[in-house]
């Protein structure tokens, strides 16, 4: 795997190079550059570690459960919580469910003995979609126990491939796989990898945490109830784009039945406007709205302006709408789910299990056009039964799908 390696570094002097230029870049080279110096300072020599791997913020959100039960079970451990990504570690950097959090150093030859010379992991836990050879490689080497966690395989990934035959070896380094459904375990099957278990996905797990969690949110309370006490009908429209916000804000400005909550995936300054400029009718800021609640009177929209709030303010809807389906993929769909209201997103959801199940179920529906989208909506609003069963089915997955945390530390020796 010379070549792997070779590429490896050539990415990371790419990363050097445009760090001047871009700041994730740089935030990633600064990060990585402080690694080893956590690691002495921290480590306690004395104690044992589980190493969890997550990429970015997703991934640590899907290894969350696990984390926290192993904490509560087992404190004869500690933590080590590394990401490869700025979005993962700048939000989580301050978690307390963790020891030890720091930047993962690219996976070269180096690298990684340093790396794991300085933490000295006893277990490693990897999470979904990492395959990093080199650290995989020396792990086994070391004896050191590797598990992925809620992992998914697909046919037209690397190792399945014909010209893959080489890097598919990084299969074979792990314990034992943890995988979300029979079709990635039969890929692995046809390769001779028999050390596989379904186990389902631990986001089930997390979005049922963050339900039990939720924060109570007095001024969305009021916005959503009418002077009868009854819930009005609310979009909750969740981490939304540009192309989701023309569609969506379109059919809400004609439609005075209903109220709308949107939480843009971007909230600076310019992208707030723009969507205000959208809007046709009485709006107001989250933000400003809890400084003074008396600027929600007449009004029929909250924008949400702030990170943090949005798994907490589905549970005011009737309807959710996960943006992102026009561009690169959809957002994550659970967290409204878990609810029991319908999920509405747009085409990009192919490669989402969960998205797929949800339509499998009647919980989700995706539309590709405005005009499906006023369809799908009008029949939700005009038909109650359909928007009740569609509801309780988006709950009933959930909820079905969950205990994927338990299954897993059932089956790894602690």
């Amino acid at each position: 795997m010379l070549f792997y390696s070779l590429a490896i570094e050539l990415y990371s002097l790419c990363v050097e190079l445009v760090s001047p230029f871009n700041k994730k870049a740089l935030m990633m080279r600064l990060g990585q550059w402080k690694t080893n110096g956590i690691l002495r300072k921290n480590i306690d020599r004395n104690a044992k570690y589980i190493w969890f791997h997550a990429a970015s913020l997703g991934e640590f959100e899907q290894g969350r459960p696990m984390i926290e039960k192993i904490r509560e079970a087992h404190p004869e451990y500690k933590v080590l919580l590394t990401f490869f990504s700025p979005s993962g570690y700048e939000v989580r950097k301050n978690y307390n469910g963790a020891d030890v959090i720091c930047y993962l150093p690219f996976d070269t030859p180096y690298r990684v003995h340093k790396f794991l010379n300085l933490a000295n992991p006893a277990i490693a836990v990897f999470i979904k979609y990492e395959f990093w050879y080199n650290y995989l490689s020396e792990l086994k080497r070391r004896k050191i126990p590797v598990y992925i966690i809620s992992a998914i395989f697909r046919p037209q990934q690397l190792f399945f491939r014909w010209y893959g035959f080489p890097y598919k070896q990084v299969l074979y380094t792990y314990t034992h796989l943890f995988v979300q459904d029979e079709a990635s375990r039969e890929l692995l099957a046809g390769r001779g990898i028999s050390n596989v278990t379904v186990c389902g996905d631990t986001r089930f797990d997390r979005v049922i945490d963050v339900q039990h969690q939720a924060k109570a949110i007095p001024q969305v309370e009021r916005f959503v109830t009418d002077p009868d006490g009854r819930r009005h009908l609310t979009l909750i429209a969740g981490s939304s784009w540009p192309q989701d916000e023309e569609i969506l804000l379109s059919y809400f400005n004609e439609h005075t039945e209903m109220k709308l909550i949107i939480a843009p995936h971007e909230i600076h300054r310019e992208h707030l406007m723009y969507i205000e400029s959208l809007l046709k009718r009485p709006s107001v800021r989250l933000s400003d709205v809890r400084t003074d609640e008396s600027l929600l009177d007449g009004k029929d929209c909250i924008i949400v302006d702030s990170f943090g709030l949005l798994s907490s303010i589905y549970r005011y809807g009737t309807i959710a709408y996960i943006g992102g389906g026009f561009g690169a993929g959809i957002h994550n769909t659970l967290e409204a789910a878990v609810y029991g209201i319908p999920v509405v997103f747009g085409p990009k959801y192919h490669k989402f299990k969960e998205a797929r199940d949800l339509i499998a179920v009647g919980g989700g529906f995706s539309i590709s056009s405005e005009q499906a989208f006023r369809s799908k909506m009008d029949e939700l609003l005009t038909l109650p039964d359909k928007l009740s069963a569609a509801g309780d089915a988006a709950g009933r997955f959930v909820n079905g799908n969950a205990g994927s945390t338990d299954r897993i530390l059932k089956k790894i020796p602690l």
